[in-house]
């Protein structure tokens, strides 16, 4: 067949088949948001928002329909009689081919696990009620937003789906959603409520909330001080890079407002965190290195491409230049030089390095710290 007869012979072949072999299935919801997130990706923010508003009314769709199945189950007068059990009310939907419950029961068992629903039928209901949630797609839809210069309908989709949180699939993904929280409001300059989702993501930080974290502290403060930094990072290692930016910016923050003790506590971890992930790098790659100096450390993450580019990232100058203007306005000269010194010392250090060795002339208080 050539031309004509072949395209008149696929016709009717298709034509044969049943209807619905002839329609497009329908692409499940999380299908549907990776495809808008491929479309963001490719900076299409407009297909990127409709498929993420697809994504969140197709879930939101199946899951009425699977408490609808259930509500007609239950609506049934000899399920009734049945009274709240759900094992009985499963057993009926079994013996009686109701197909559409059984799966909607099979799906929500694979969401929610089956002893939390305490054998109460009436609690599937509520679970398929929260299951309508879909905060990934609120947050991407949020994202799409804020990219489009609308920070606040971002925010409100940011909070939405931080609400939502318990129904993340991504471990880890309510810190990456208060982060964007916390930066529409320094954006904004609404400092109060960026350090409330600052401190909120330090909640998850074991070694900052846990009821001993005073006593470690205070001892990592003294050993600064009474022995340096070389001493101090011999002794300590904290590697925790989810919660860096946060203690980071809210020591710049409380560095500005004057509040020098709270913001020498959070600088000192960023800087911990900061050199932890270094070290740790290096031996993940070199078993034999041993920390010596952090004049030693810094010169061998300059010779790794990976740890400077992450290096630059950090914000590590400006971090080092702050505790020392922290320590100072605690009245810790003597651990304000450590942290000035070593940031003088560096060539790379550019304009910290230049602020660093006029503290070191004339030590002072900065009056004020633009935030990043």
């Amino acid at each position: 067949m050539h031309g004509k007869p072949l395209v008149l012979f696929l016709s009717l072949c298709l034509s044969s088949l049943p209807v619905w072999a002839q329609v497009e299935v329908e692409r499940p919801y999380w299908f549907v948001l990776e495809r808008g997130k491929q479309h963001f990706r490719n900076g299409d923010y407009g297909r990127a928002l409709i498929a993420f508003e697809d994504a969140r009314n197709q879930r939101r769709a199946m899951y009425t329909r699977m408490e609808q199945d259930m509500i007609a189950v239950l609506s049934i007068a000899e399920v009734r009689r049945l009274g709240d059990a759900l094992d009985l009310v499963e057993k009926y939907i079994a013996e009686r081919g109701r197909i559409d419950a059984a799966r909607a029961l099979e799906e929500l068992y694979y969401r929610v696990p089956r002893e939390s629903l305490e054998n109460s039928a009436l609690r599937t209901l509520e679970e398929f009620d929260r299951l309508k949630a879909y905060p990934e797609a609120e947050y991407w839809i949020g994202e799409t937003y804020r990219t489009e210069g609308e920070p606040g309908i971002a925010l409100r989709q940011f909070r939405k789906a931080y609400e939502q949180r318990s129904f993340l699939e991504t471990p880890g993904f309510d810190t990456d959603i208060l982060y964007k929280i916390a930066d529409i409001h320094r954006i904004r300059q609404e400092y109060t409520l960026m350090e409330r989702n600052l401190l909120e993501i330090l909640t998850k930080d074991s070694l900052w909330s846990q009821d001993s974290s005073t006593f470690v502290r205070s001892a990592m403060t003294r050993t600064v001080e009474n022995d340096g930094i070389d001493r101090f990072l011999t002794l300590y290692r904290y590697d925790n890079p989810v919660t860096l930016r946060a203690h980071r910016l809210l020591g710049f923050y409380y560095s500005s407002s004057g509040r020098h003790s709270r913001a020498v506590e959070h600088l000192m971890f960023a800087f911990l965190i900061q050199n932890s992930i270094f070290i740790d790098d290096i031996i993940r790659s070199q078993y034999d290195y041993t920390f010596t100096t952090l004049n030693n450390l810094l010169d061998e993450v300059m010779r790794r491409p990976a740890l400077a580019s992450y290096f630059e990232g950090t914000e590590y100058y400006k971090t080092l230049y702050y505790l020392g203007t922290s320590f100072f306005g605690s009245g810790k000269l003597n651990a304000a030089r450590y942290f000035w010194t070593a940031c003088a010392g560096r060539q790379d250090a550019g304009e910290w390095r230049a602020r660093s060795q006029a503290q070191l002339r004339s030590p002072f208080i900065e009056p004020a710290v633009e935030l990043p």
